[in-house]
């Protein structure tokens, strides 16, 4: 396994990340999306991101002139109503020559530890098709519980999916009122 580094995303990797989440949108069912967005809207979804204070990481092996991104992960609102405001949904991509290194851990774990010192409370992982039994073991291994699974509420590849509700808590979870004020 190559040497992995967790950091924050920046510019740069922008491309990277748009040839990773078009591979995913063109062959798979992790997310519902039909049509890859270019670079441009990638890098505008990145900055949305990191301007409303959520994390977006990347991993990368190698140095310098040598780095490469393997995979990225980000959390985002899980839904817009204020009440909303301590709960995140996560979203991991990996590349496809990645798979099975410890990427697709190592972004999650550093996800949740970024969230959890962000002030977020509950992570929500919607999973695209319930097939993707990866994915539920990796967020199941990490301290998720399956919560519910909406059935056949998206349609790509001419077959109807699934997605799997996944939720675990961070830090104190419910036990207290999240440090985060509504924006």
């Amino acid at each position: 396994m190559p040497d992995l580094t967790i950091r924050p995303a920046c510019g740069d990797d922008i491309s990277s990340i748009a040839a990773i989440y078009r591979h995913s949108v063109e062959t798979g069912t992790a997310s519902f999306e039909l049509t890859p967005p270019d670079e441009a809207e990638m890098l505008r979804r990145h900055e949305a991101i990191v301007a409303n204070g959520y994390p977006y990481l990347v991993c990368t092996t190698g140095e310098g002139g040598g780095e490469r991104v393997l995979g990225y992960s980000y959390a985002s609102a899980y839904r817009p109503r204020p009440a909303y405001r301590g709960t995140v949904e996560n979203s991991v991509y990996v590349a496809p020559d990645a798979h099975r290194m410890g990427v697709g851990r190592a972004l999650l774990n550093a996800l949740i530890e970024e969230a959890t010192r962000r002030g977020f409370r509950q992570m929500v992982a919607v999973i695209g098709d319930s097939g993707h039994v990866a994915s539920v073991e990796l967020h199941r291994t990490l301290g998720f519980e399956t919560v519910g699974t909406l059935k056949n509420v998206g349609r790509k590849f001419g077959r109807w999916l699934d997605s799997v509700l996944m939720q675990r808590a961070l830090g104190e979870g419910a036990e207290t009122a999240p440090d985060r004020e509504p924006t």
